[in-house]
């Protein structure tokens, strides 16, 4: 796992489309919504940070982590945004390696909680996710587009 570099824009964008287009999420964005993303991970890492993770010198997959506070965690809160492994890296252990550095990060960076989503029906990562400790929350979230 390595941080994205400006020059890992085509990568990113390839990665960022074929996760859009997988049946991990709702619907596709725009491709300019990729481009946004990968500029303003190139602007700061304020609220946002994006890693590669990569075999055998190879992109396999990235992860996308955005930061916030929350009261109710005592702290700041690195959320899991995105996570994406390409379909001939799965299953080989790369998941898991990639969430102990994640967690490693955060623990050095003093965040006080982990948190993510994922689509009721993706038992593949939710199975995952349980495995390594993560539980329920009992929110109904809600969004309003701007």
């Amino acid at each position: 796992m390595r941080k994205l570099t400006k020059n890992d824009r085509e990568t990113f964008l390839r990665l960022s489309e074929a996760f859009y287009a997988s049946p991990a999420v709702l619907h596709p964005v725009p491709r300019a919504h990729h481009e946004r993303a990968f500029e303003e991970l190139m602007r700061s890492d304020e609220y946002a940070e994006c890693f590669l993770l990569e075999r055998d010198g190879l992109a396999a997959g990235f992860v996308l982590l955005a930061k916030t506070y929350s009261r109710e965690a005592g702290g700041r809160v690195l959320w899991i945004e995105e996570v994406f492994v390409l379909p001939d890296y799965r299953s080989c252990g790369l998941g898991g390696e990639c969430f102990r550095e994640i967690e490693a990060y955060a623990r050095e960076n003093g965040f006080a909680r982990i948190r993510l989503e994922a689509e009721s029906d993706n038992g593949r990562a939710l199975s995952l996710y349980e495995r390594l400790g993560y539980v329920p929350l009992e929110y109904v979230q809600r969004v309003k587009e701007l």
